[in-house]
C-alpha cells in the first residue's frame, strides 16, 4: 500500500513538471488574467483592449515566453489589477489567509458547539438527599393517588 501511494506522489509531481515544462496554454492565462476595462477576465470579455491582450498573448506564446514572463509584461503594462488572483505576497497574501482563517475559525466553533450541546459538561451533580419533611409529605401524596 505504501509502494502504491509513493508510486502516486512521484507520477503527480513527474506530471506537473511535465505540464509546467511545455508551453503555456493561451485558454489558461486568459481565465487568469482581467480586462482593465470591463475588470472581466480575458476569456469573457470582447472588448478592444481585452481582443489586444489576447492577440499579445499568443505572440508572446508563439516567441516562445514561459507564463510568467508574460504576466509580467502586462502587468507591466496595465498593472497589477489584471491578475485575476492576488499575488501570494505582502497584502496580496491576506486574500488568500483570511478565507483560511475564517474556515479554521468555523471549524472550531462548530467542534465547541458539538460538545457543549452533546452535554460533556462533566459528570452530574451528585444527588442530595430530600428533607424527611419533604419526603414525607412526597410519599403522603403518591399514596394519595395511588389508592
Amino acid at each position: 500500500m505504501r509502494a502504491l501511494l509513493v508510486a502516486l506522489v512521484a507520477f503527480l509531481v513527474l506530471a506537473a513538471g511535465a505540464q509546467a515544462a511545455g508551453p503555456p496554454n493561451a485558454a489558461d492565462l486568459e481565465a487568469e488574467l482581467v480586462c482593465p476595462v470591463c475588470e472581466t477576465t480575458l476569456d469573457q470579455s470582447d472588448a478592444p483592449v481585452a481582443q489586444r491582450m489576447k492577440a499579445f498573448i499568443r505572440v508572446r506564446i508563439a516567441a516562445g515566453d514561459n507564463e510568467q514572463e508574460i504576466k509580467d509584461a502586462l502587468v507591466a503594462e496595465f498593472g497589477s489589477g489584471v491578475l485575476a488572483t492576488p499575488p501570494k505576497r505582502g497584502f496580496g497574501l491576506l486574500a488568500w489567509l483570511l478565507p483560511l482563517g475564517a474556515l479554521v475559525a468555523g471549524v472550531i466553533t462548530v467542534v465547541l458547539l458539538v460538545q457543549r450541546w452533546s452535554g460533556r459538561r462533566g459528570p452530574p451533580d451528585p444527588e442530595r438527599p430530600l428533607d424527611p419533611d419533604l419526603e414525607r409529605r412526597l410519599d403522603e401524596e403518591l399514596a394519595r393517588f395511588e389508592g
